[in-house]
């Protein structure tokens, strides 16, 4: 075994690998004294190394690495403070890193107490600016003391060789980021991914031996071994398709599971399947965890927003390990919460992608005005973006689209170059059924899902462009009075959104009595997830005082100020051939929600006249339905 311990000057790498050498009896070597003369003398005198002085010295260590390995091991005391160096020292699979950190002050003062080493203190500046800190290995804090380091290291050691506390079904990209956080995190975790012949082969063990530097990570091909390697209870995290490869997986694992043990379907399944799963699973005496997640690929890598429903018994089992991998809010702690009961977990993750849907149909309206009705570029859309980003408008949406606005292609732009057909999962239109089965009001969201449904019809859309002359006229207004009306817009279309999915939310929560606790929905929202922004971070506060966004005093205010502006730029945007969905059923939604003396009363009327369906008069105490022969009433 090979371990090689990084960091830089001071932080105690000869140190801490001189008394691991005497724990396991491995030969200890000091990269430094391998530096060719050149070097120690550039060094001595305060020179900064660069890149052509070192690569001599890294090719060598490399040779060394291979050579020791074939004798039996070693550890080697090495800086490697670039990521490019260590690739070089990569020269054999199964590596154990050790990366050493400490604060600059620590840092310099172990530095001016060391003697008879050619190292010049004034060097550890430029060695903390090249520092490129790894997202791999064994990360330990040098204010420890030396023998607890070594300690840390060995009791890191004793876990590779004990059972995987977690197991993960699924290669896909989201299974792959979070394996390789939960190693990182210092759960020692096992991955298993089917075996189809000539498409899907050594899926699992390839990945793990890809990623050697995470010495927590295990792959496994074959499903007994996999499993025979989890700790008990098993926890299996499933991260594959929604639909019936759950259900197929699921009967598959039955027969080889003991009761007690723990199911977590990570994927975007549909609540009432998983609230049939829930059923189905208790009787067969497997605990199952239905566990939306949030953050897309970077998210589950890098800390994700987690939400787990189920047993909170079962929950309790896997939460520590879930807290490691999850994102942080602002003040540090973990963006994850148990939701509730039953598919309670897929259900909001259902929401919260229903909102992404509408956020990101509201920002795409909202860049095809200054595109097309501004005739703006697509770097001056960017730049009014990113100004947004400061004003109030901070999200992790609008952040992106101005990143994507600025990539340039050849002498023109990326995005220009990208089909105007948008796709989508079933989570979208899941949320729309589920609004019309609870009588909720969903216009704003439901018309993000009918915008990219109309996206998709392409060849029959620029068919019809031609036959109806279908051109953008520009408009005439001021243009720095048009972009203010079209930021206070977006900002009031932002909250109808958010206001259509939690209303969704608490509907569905009072039907299924899952008592959720929306304040903390919108906490563990803030990071990690699609829809992060300073909205969702006001909701948190908001939420400790109403169920009823519309309800809050501030939000009154701002709507009432920005209703003006989002009828403005609705209207002007119809007059000048733009489609407008999500911020035009944002309009018909707020004003229906708001006016007292609403149209409703002829439909009552026309309901009754050709189906006897009764009516309720306004001056009736009592409410009791009535009917009127109205072709009689008439004569």
């Amino acid at each position: 075994m090979i371990f090689i311990i990084t960091g830089v000057s001071g932080s105690g790498k000869s140190t801490i690998g001189s008394l691991l050498s005497k724990k396991t009896n491995l030969p200890f070597f000091d990269a430094d004294d391998f530096h060719p003369k050149a070097n120690v003398e550039k060094m001595t005198q305060g020179i900064p190394l660069d890149d052509h002085d070192r690569m001599p010295w890294l090719n060598t260590l490399s040779d060394k690495i291979a050579e020791w390995e074939n004798s039996g091991g070693a550890i080697l005391a090495c800086s490697a403070l670039k990521e490019s160096y260590r690739q070089i020292l990569q020269s054999i699979p199964g590596i154990v890193w050790v990366h050493l950190k400490g604060e600059k002050p620590l840092l310099e003062e172990r530095l001016q107490n060391r003697k008879n080493h050619y190292m010049n203190p004034g060097l550890l500046t430029s060695q903390l600016e090249t520092w490129e800190d790894p997202d791999y290995g064994f990360h330990l804090d040098v204010s420890n003391t030396p023998e607890e380091l070594v300690n840390e290291i060995l009791n890191h050691m004793e876990s590779l060789n004990a059972p995987s506390h977690f197991g993960i079904i699924g290669m896909g990209v989201m299974g792959k980021s979070l394996a390789l956080n939960m190693a990182e995190k210092g759960v020692p975790v096992a991955v298993y991914n089917r075996y189809v012949s000539g498409k899907e082969e050594k899926i699992a063990s390839g990945f793990a031996e890809a990623n050697s530097g995470f010495p927590l990570l295990k792959g496994f091909d074959d499903i007994n071994d996999f499993l025979s390697n989890l700790e008990s209870p098993r926890k299996i995290l499933l991260m594959i398709p929604a639909g019936t490869a759950i259900d197929t997986q699921i009967e598959q694992l039955l027969p080889l599971l003991n009761q007690g043990d723990i199911l977590i379907d990570g994927g975007n399944s549909f609540f009432e399947d998983s609230n049939r799963r829930s059923e189905y699973l208790e009787k067969k005496g497997i605990n199952f965890i239905p566990m939306g997640v949030s953050g897309g690929e970077e998210g589950a890598r890098k800390g994700p927003s987690i939400m787990p429903g189920g047993e909170i018994k079962s929950y309790e089992l896997i939460s520590p390990y879930l807290k490691k991998i999850a994102a942080k809010d602002k003040l540090g702690k973990a963006c994850l919460t148990y939701v509730g009961p039953q598919g309670s977990g897929h259900f909001i993750k259902m929401v919260h992608n229903s909102i992404e849907y509408g956020e990101m149909q509201a920002i795409a309206e909202t860049v095809h005005l200054m595109r097309y009705g501004l005739k703006l570029n697509p770097l001056e859309i960017a730049k009014v973006l990113r100004e947004w980003q400061h004003e109030g408008l901070k999200s992790y949406l609008l952040e992106i689209t101005a990143d994507i606005l600025e990539v340039k292609e050849n002498n023109g732009f990326l995005v220009d170059m990208i089909l105007d057909e948008a796709a989508q999962k079933g989570t979208g239109g899941w949320s729309l059924k589920t609004a019309i089965q609870n009588h909720v009001p969903y216009s704003a969201l439901s018309e993000a899902v009918t915008a990219r449904q109309l996206s998709a019809k392409k060849k029959e859309r620029s068919e019809l462009a031609k036959l109806y002359n279908h051109r953008f006229r520009a408009f005439a207004d001021d243009k720095v009075l048009i972009l203010e009306h079209l930021k206070n817009a977006y900002a009031l279309t932002r909250i109808i959104n958010h206001e259509n999915g939690f209303n969704l939310m608490k509907e569905v929560s009072d039907n299924f009595q899952w008592k959720l606790d929306f304040s903390e929905i919108a906490r563990i929202w803030t990071n990690g997830c699609i829809i992060r922004s300073t909205l969702m971070e006001e909701l948190v506060q908001l939420f400790q005082n109403t169920d009823q966004i519309l309800q809050d005093k501030n939000i009154i205010h701002r709507a009432k100020e920005w209703k003006s502006d989002l009828t403005y730029i609705v209207g002007l945007g119809l007059q000048h051939d733009f489609a407008l969905p999500v911020m035009s059923a944002a309009t018909n939604y707020l004003l229906g929600k708001i006016i007292d003396d609403s149209s409703a009363n002829i439909i009552q009327a026309q309901r009754d006249y050709f189906g006897a369906h009764t009516y309720i008069r306004k001056d009736d105490p009592d409410k009791k339905p009535r009917h009127t022969d109205w072709i009689t009433y008439k004569k």
